[in-house]
């Protein structure tokens, strides 16, 4: 029975891993079905601030009056807006590992906001995360290794919000969980509500459809599964080290591409091994040193 207990964070953790690698899927079904991922991701996260505003209606009073939780709400936001619309309209291996330069960024911001220092093995993971983007994102042909399309930028940005949310969340942990669970969920409400609005209404992307079964379905039932996660990584989080959470976490690379080639979301290169390989090394250089740390 106890090593039932001992493993139920880590499965909780890599529930919440798969979710989130294999959601580009049921975000592609949606747009099938007219639905674009911008408005999909506020239809999802709506959801998941009604479930919190019954259940901890004093967390939107401490996320309106408090300031550093409204940059953790538009690191959030941009966050799931950016990826959402990438896996849709990219090669979800490519964007997934773009978006896991987290160390890169992560020790950028950890030093601009927390005042952690620059040290040589922070160094040396930014090399190593640097060399493995420009792998990745090195034209077949002539040029240099910048972001060729709107996924990649995306992947990008979304990255770097995810990095920010998680310094965040780092920094303003003594503050109620239910104030900072919400302040990520409107985030994902007001930023893709805020574009897709602006986007629809110069006609970039289209409104969303009437209503009707399919996407209503489709997008409740991926509500609940992005609720479940989220209580699924508090759950394993709170009951693991930082470090083993953070290399659990990477599973969700490997989610993403196995089901992103089984299913023709994305096609596994030479330049993807490599450079992916340098990326996921640095992420896991990152929890040593985390661990190494404590």
């Amino acid at each position: 029975m106890s090593k039932i207990r001992s493993l139920a964070p880590i499965v909780c953790l890599m529930f919440n891993a798969l979710v989130w690698g294999t959601s580009w899927w049921a975000f592609r079904l949606l747009e099938s079905q007219a639905l674009h991922p911008l408005w999909a991701t506020v239809f999802v996260y709506v959801l998941a601030v009604a479930v919190i505003g019954v259940l901890r209606p004093r967390a939107f009073v401490q996320v309106a009056t408090t300031p550093a939780l409204w940059v953790l709400m538009l690191a959030s936001g941009i966050t799931n807006a950016g990826f959402n619309w990438a896996v849709v309209i990219g090669d979800v291996v490519r964007v997934v590992l773009l978006f896991y330069l987290m160390p890169l960024w992560t020790v950028l911001l950890a030093r601009l906001l927390l005042h952690e220092p620059l040290t040589a093995a922070a160094g040396i993971r930014v090399a190593m995360a640097l060399a493995g983007a420009a792998i990745v994102l090195w034209p077949a042909g002539r040029g240099l290794p910048l972001p060729g399309s709107l996924a990649d930028w995306l992947g990008l940005l979304g990255g770097f919000s995810f990095a920010l949310n998680n310094v965040m969340l780092r920094r303003e942990a003594r503050r109620p969980e239910e104030g900072r669970a919400l302040a990520m969920f409107v985030g994902g409400v007001l930023v893709a509500g805020t574009l897709a609005t602006t986007l629809a209404s110069h006609a970039a992307v289209p409104w969303p459809p009437g209503p009707a079964p399919g996407w209503i379905v489709a997008a409740f039932g991926l509500s609940l599964l992005f609720l479940l996660s989220n209580l699924s990584l508090q759950y394993g989080a709170s009951r693991l080290p930082a470090n083993v959470t953070s290399v659990v976490m990477l599973s969700e690379v490997v989610f993403a591409s196995v089901s992103a080639i089984a299913l023709g979301g994305g096609r596994l290169t030479a330049p993807l091994l490599v450079g992916g390989g340098l990326i996921v090394a640095a992420a896991l250089l990152s929890a040593r040193s985390a661990s190494a740390a404590h």
